[in-house]
């Protein structure tokens, strides 16, 4: 009898298999002509009352169609064409943009004329919907009793433009000309903003009390206007209504022999009252002004929360001399003491044009204390700016710096300036406490805390027995921390994160305890707090959910934070798990879920995560072809330290059977076991378009030792391939490999060593140490020192101390050992690694004799942009492998080349 059971189990699940066989054959094979049926989510977000939702499908071609779901009716109101929603605090209206085609806009845009977006207001419950045309922005007041429409601008030189103030309870619209910019206090009961007229008649700054529809003119002038700033602006959405009675603005003008306007400070209080009461500050008549600086528009302007002083930004100002190019000389000094190189100084332009520094008004003596300076670049503050810390990186500012680099720090005084040092050579600030009373710190594998009142530094970390030290860094500069959690809201405690728990250590260094009860050691799950609000604290006595991650099982979900216990599983699935948000005002949670084969689509759950309702459907179509799965492999190095793989499996896949396969990697990436493989557009091998055409694709991790990149990268991803070949996926005679950009150097490298891929493609490939190291990354603007060094290369030597590592690891000077075909990648104008790297590979190939193709994309950066060049390459790439992996024929283009005269577009007009 069991041996009947058996024998009938045996042959269902034979059944089954072959079902599922059956099932995919049935199905279309997925190839780049139908990526444009794909839809990414954009344009999401949660009403207050957690009843609706906003999601935007965008397609890989064509526009964005903008959703709103009641998540528990389902019903579906929808709008093309649209972006930027935004729900009413009170959750019954909606408002958004609404655009022209892409196609429209872009014709209108090669005619040279203007683009128009229209502003629509949406009544939820009705469907009811009011548009307007020519706008330029569209918002609801805090309390959703009115809606702001600004227009768009005449083009008359004036930053003025109507404004139409709807009344939402009686249906009323004002309409207000010349508005440059509007802000209602966080309580909705008043509305101020700035006139800028084209003949400057009326400029000024009003006031409107909503309940009443008063208009009040709190100063008018000739001048201009800017940088409207209410008092209530840093309060959280918990103290709305507290205050919203101060309003700020400055006053000036732009002569034109300056570059900087010249602006004084309008500040008015008591606007809650029949007399608003009004303040001038004047730089000019202030000795404790600096010379040749103004109160810059360019910057910050901003109330501290006790209203006792205003943050404001000043900027030097600069004399404007009206000259011809023809009389100067265009020459760039590049000098070799320059404190930051002319190649970053030239990326950096124009924001360092926009540069200011800080400063605090004290506005009961109306006092200036400047705060940021040259030699104190960086400054931070609590929300009353009582508490100043400030900090200067010129020591150790160094072409080098790679991930961050050095500062001193500095506790400066709010009402002198005078700074007080509190520690040199700090590379890793976690800030101060909301309160200000803490300046948290790591060094040298502890953290500091520099208690501001008692000017105390204590290292409170010491007294506890666990290392924050990140032990996962591999790069050859000091180990950072895994980071900070959080503040306790009993001001006493702060919450860091170890590899996988979360400890709450108290700030007097008198000791700590596992927050997590070490429930994330124990089972290897990485736990990290995912804040559900704006709040300053975290109240553990409230529900504090918890992002979890299984560091080798790859599963992840949410827990539920029970103070020193182990945390309450809520959810935790063979699945990668996006961020929860939750509805301001209620038990509503939204986040998403997606793997290899679920697209992230946005699921709504309660508090216990116990009924996750799925509430978009963006790729339908995804049923019509045959998909791929994913499965994790462990394998070890040649020191025998474990790591891991995620491959993909063919879609129909059948145990025993071997596949041809593709090896992709970059640095560690097994975690994208359960991430969707989305077809679009790029320049990468998109593995759900090759799983669905019967590849494996391999992706494992790599572990690197100081200077040793390549042999790394040789030594892991070669090991993982016999391991997968071994197990019996992977047919040995059939195997490739692709690499972008770091993943380029490696593939690069590892083409130089092996004959153990039937072909590789690589992208953007670093490939001569020697000649990249002293040219530049000329999207940031910096020298490839120190990337080299201390970076992604982890060379941990400077060339000229380590000249034939340098050499050693290099592709170029292996070349000699390519026994493989292969296929470069490269744009012409690649900022990031140079075409020259392409170039010089392809050169020293094709010098050795070796079946090499270089793909030259005139014109295109590190990553292609263009749609016809991505496109034109996802073929090539697919042909490439088809040929060498499947023996498919390969086209003319790959036997013959492509000679320039016959250059399609070179012919198209």
């Amino acid at each position: 009898m069991k041996l009947m059971i058996k024998s009938a189990l045996g042959l269902l699940l034979c059944f089954t298999i072959l079902s599922g066989i059956r099932a995919q054959e049935e199905k279309k094979v997925l190839t780049i002509d139908d990526y444009p049926e794909w839809n990414s989510i954009v344009s999401t977000s949660i009403s207050d009352n957690g009843e609706w939702i906003s999601f935007g499908y965008r397609p890989n071609e064509g526009d964005d169609t903008l959703f709103f779901r009641n998540v528990e009716s389902g019903t579906l109101i929808s709008d093309p064409c649209s972006d930027r929603p935004s729900f009413s605090s009170d959750s019954k209206w909606v408002v958004y943009r609404r655009n022209l085609k892409k196609k429209e806009a872009e014709k209108l845009r090669k005619s040279k004329k203007t683009v128009y977006s229209k502003g629509v207001l949406l009544e939820l419950a009705t469907g009811k919907k009011v548009v307007w045309d020519k706008v330029n922005s569209i918002s609801v007041a805090p309390q959703s009793d009115y809606v702001v429409v600004k227009k768009e601008g005449a083009g008359n030189g004036s930053r003025g433009t109507d404004m139409l103030l709807k009344d939402l309870a009686r249906g009323t619209v004002m309409n207000i000309g010349n508005v440059s910019q509007y802000k209602f206090n966080k309580q909705g009961t008043h509305l101020a903003y700035l006139v800028d007229a084209e003949d400057k008649d009326g400029n000024g700054v009003y006031l409107i009390t909503l309940s009443s529809g008063k208009i009040l003119a709190l100063d008018t002038d000739t001048l201009s206007y800017s940088q409207l700033a209410w008092d209530d602006e840093m309060l959280y959405r918990s103290e709305w209504g507290s205050k919203g009675t101060a309003l700020a603005v400055l006053k000036g003008n732009k002569p034109d022999t300056c570059g900087q306007s010249i602006n004084s400070l309008l500040v008015f209080t008591s606007l809650d009252t029949d007399k608003p009461q009004g303040k001038v500050y004047s730089p000019a008549a202030d000795s404790a002004f600096p010379e040749d600086y103004v109160l810059s528009d360019l910057g910050e302007l901003a109330f501290t929360l006790d209203n006792r002083s205003i943050i404001i930004s000043i900027k030097e100002q600069e004399a404007v001399n009206k000259i011809s190019r023809d009389t100067v000389p265009n020459v760039d000094v590049w000098h070799w003491n320059d404190e930051i190189i002319q190649s970053v100084q030239m990326v950096r332009a124009s924001r360092d044009r926009r540069a200011t520094y800080k400063g605090l008004l004290h506005l009961d003596e109306m006092s200036f204390v400047q705060l940021s300076s040259d030699d104190m670049r960086y400054v931070s503050y609590n929300r009353s700016a009582d508490i100043i810390i400030g900090s200067d990186p010129r020591p150790y500012i160094s072409d080098t710096n790679w991930g961050g680099g050095q500062s001193d720090y500095y506790l400066i005084d709010a009402k002198t300036g005078k700074r007080s040092l509190i520690e040199k050579k700090i590379g890793a600030s976690m800030g101060m406490s909301p309160d200000g009373l803490y300046f948290l710190y790591f060094k040298e594998g502890h953290f500091f805390a520099y208690n501001t009142a008692r000017r105390s530094l204590t290292n409170i970390s010491e007294s506890v027995d666990v290392s924050f030290t990140d032990i996962t860094e591999d790069h050859p500069y000091e180990n950072r921390s895994y980071g900070l959690a959080g503040w306790s809201d009993d001001r006493k405690t702060v919450f860091l994160n170890h590899l996988y728990d979360i400890w709450a250590i108290s700030l007097d260094g008198s000791g700590g305890y596992s927050l997590t009860a070490n429930a994330g050691n124990e089972s290897e799950i990485r736990f990290r707090i995912n804040r559900t609000d704006a709040q300053p604290y975290i109240n553990t006595g409230s529900n504090v959910y918890l992002s979890a991650y299984g560091e080798w099982t790859k599963k992840s979900g949410y827990f539920l934070l029970k103070d020193g216990k182990a945390p309450k599983q809520l959810l935790f699935d063979d699945a990668s798990f996006g961020r929860i948000s939750k509805a301001y005002n209620a038990e509503k949670y939204m986040f998403t879920r997606q793997t290899f084969v679920d697209f992230p689509d946005y699921y709504i759950a309660d508090a216990s995560f116990r009924k996750a309702v799925k509430q978009t459907n963006a790729n339908p179509q995804q049923a019509h072809y045959r998909w791929g799965t994913s499965r994790l492999i462990d394998f070890e190095n040649k020191d025998g330290e474990r790591l891991q793989a995620a491959l993909v499996l063919p879609a129909g896949y059948e145990e025993g059977k071997k596949y041809p396969m593709i090896v992709y990697f970059y640095e560690k990436v097994s975690n994208n076991l359960h991430r969707y493989s989305m077809p679009r557009y790029d320049d990468r091998p998109h593995f759900s378009t090759y799983a669905s055409d019967g590849y494996l694709v391999l992706m494992p991790d790599i572990k690197y030792t100081e200077g040793q990149p390549g042999w790394n990268a040789l030594d892991c991803v070669t090991s993982a391939t016999k391991k997968v070949v071994e197990l019996g996926y992977a047919d040995p005679g059939r195997l490739a490999m692709q690499g972008h950009s770091w993943g380029g150097y490696q593939s690069s490298f590892i083409l130089t060593q092996t004959d153990m891929f039937a072909c590789v493609v690589t992208g953007a490939p670093v490939t001569n140490l020697t000649s990249m190291y002293n040219i530049l990354y000329k999207n940031s603007g910096t020298n490839n020192h120190g990337i080299f060094e201390l970076g992604q290369v982890r060379m941990g030597k400077g060339m000229f101390d380590d000249f034939q590592n340098y050499v050693d690891q290099s592709p170029v000077h292996n070349a000699p050992g390519i026994k493989t075909p292969f296929m470069i990648l490269h744009g012409t104008v690649d900022g990031a690694v140079d075409w020259n790297q392409g170039l010089e590979f392809y050169n020293a190939a094709r010098r050795l004799g070796k079946n090499v193709i270089l793909l030259s994309y005139p014109d295109e950066n590190h990553h292609l942009e263009n749609k016809n060049n991505q496109i034109d390459f996802q073929k090539r790439m697919k042909q490439y492998f088809d040929h060498y992996l499947k023996g498919n024929e390969a086209p003319e283009w790959m036997l013959k080349g492509i000679s320039y005269k016959d250059k399609k577009y070179n012919k198209a007009k």
